[in-house]
């Protein structure tokens, strides 16, 4: 895919840009190289402070980069404002967290003093998505530079500006030159950067296939990698939930960032005595939304990111409607320019279908029915993701249920799954392994160091009396 800036309202091509050549390229690992050197020593109260000074750019000019976040990949621009003051709250919350999650811990043992410290690794590069351009980026970037790590970004394709966007910003909060560089690369280059022995480690959000072929050319060269991959999440729904929220938060959670979010719930699991009230009430709210061009307030569903994403998903929909599956609502491309698919809702839906097995990326809901409990946890974790899921009841035993089996890294009970900075964000099965946010994300990315010391004048007193 070409690096450019095409408007997936339109399809209008507005912005071009060339590959870094392998010889700038260097030139930036370079530079990050030395400025890690210096920039490790910074003090953390310097660092904060320029953290800080991050987060006030993304708030004082939110609204320009949302327009951004839209122009380059259709999110609706309210969302795409929020993002901007969600990257913004990261920002502040490092910078006044940073310093006490990473402090010495002491552990008492034999010797006369041992702790534990958390030191910087160097350059991490980040493979980053297109879906959350601004966030994906700062959630690893604000812990990453509060850790004394510098950062290189090989943004998706799609989302040039954003990526260069990004780079300015650290910039102009005065971080040094090299702490958090973009590089306009394709992705056939990732596997030479990351066999530059200078960068250290890497973290990518995406798909399983770039999970599998970064984690591969990092694996070769010993480098620690965090993968946060696709998801399936299931959103289960049992006869003693409010099913008036319940309905309303599963289209929300379904049509977030236009169906292309990991953690959008892909699969509802409801329960059957109310599975019939569900599905009407489901499948009149998504057919009510609002679809047309995000840059409009009142707009709830724009298109999807590109004409492939639209053809991914109308293969899979129709592919699964072959085998069994049956259409409530929607099915098929918009017809309209540029890469709107209508919000869709499947049932009947067959085992070794893509609409079972695979994760649809856009508004596409799958609706299940469960006998009981039991059926309703195994029909959730009869999947090769486990990146969340969120589980709705007011009955204290189905929640311990669903808090201990579950297959996922993260379990909301009556609410849908989020990410939060105070809280690890990162799956389990083929959804990845590693942390994002809270303190388990900042550590991450840090050499887990352990120190002994001894109290030689005490041993050689125990020695001499021997």
């Amino acid at each position: 895919m070409a690096i450019a800036t095409i408007n997936p309202a339109t399809g209008e091509c507005l912005k071009k840009f060339e590959p870094l050549t392998d010889r700038q390229v260097d030139e930036k690992i370079a530079r990050a190289a030395a400025t890690f050197a210096e920039y490790r020593k910074i003090p953390f109260a310097e660092r904060a402070r320029l953290m800080v000074r991050a987060g006030e750019i993304l708030e004082r000019e939110k609204q320009d980069f949302a327009r951004l976040m839209t122009l380059e990949m259709g999110k609706p621009i309210g969302a795409a404002v929020a993002e901007a003051a969600k990257c913004a709250l990261v920002c502040r919350y490092y910078a006044e967290n940073a310093e006490r999650f990473l402090a010495d811990e002491l552990v008492e043992t034999t010797a006369a003093r041992s702790y534990i410290r958390y030191q910087p690794l160097g350059p991490v590069l980040a493979v980053m998505p297109w879906n959350y351009p601004f966030w994906q980026v700062m959630r690893f970037a604000a812990p990453g530079l509060m850790a004394g790590n510098v950062g290189l970004l090989k943004h998706a394709s799609n989302v040039p500006q954003c990526a260069l966007a990004l780079e300015d910003i650290f910039r102009r909060a005065g971080f040094p030159e090299g702490a958090f560089q973009t590089l306009l690369v394709t992705s056939a280059q990732v596997e030479r950067i990351l066999d530059d022995p200078r960068v250290m480690a890497a973290t990518l959000t995406g798909s399983e296939g770039a999970g599998i072929q970064v984690g591969m050319a990092a694996a070769k060269r010993i480098k620690k990698v965090v993968l946060e991959l696709g998801g399936s999440d299931p959103f289960i729904v049992m006869p003693s939930a409010d099913l008036e929220t319940a309905v309303t938060t599963a289209v929300k959670a379904r049509v977030q960032n236009n169906g292309q979010s990991c953690i959008a719930a892909k699969r509802f699991i409801v329960a059957e005595q109310i599975a019939d009230e569900f599905e009407r009430k489901f499948v009149a709210k998504m057919e009510a939304l609002v679809v047309g061009d995000p840059m409009q307030e009142n707009v709830e569903l724009g298109p999807l990111a590109n004409a492939d994403a639209v053809a991914d998903i109308q293969r899979d929909v129709a592919k699964s409607v072959e085998m069994g599956a049956r259409v409530l609502t929607g099915g098929k491309p918009l017809a309209r320019p540029g890469c709107f698919y209508a919000p869709t809702v499947l049932t009947d839906i067959s085992k070794n279908s893509p609409a079972y097995r695979e994760e649809l990326f856009g508004p596409v809901a799958c609706l299940f029915r469960a006998k009981n409990l039991d059926e309703a946890i195994a029909i959730a974790n009869d999947s090769r993701f486990g990146l969340g899921a969120s589980a709705w009841t007011n009955d204290e035993f189905e929640r311990k249920r669903f808090i201990n089996e579950l297959e996922a890294g993260m379990v909301f009970i009556n609410k849908m799954v989020a990410s939060d900075p105070r809280i690890p964000f990162g799956g389990v099965k083929q959804s990845g392994h590693g942390r994002e946010l809270g303190v388990h994300g900042i550590r991450e990315f840090t050499n887990i160091k352990t120190v002994w010391i001894e109290d030689e004048m005490q041993q050689t007193r125990i020695s001499r009396a021997v």
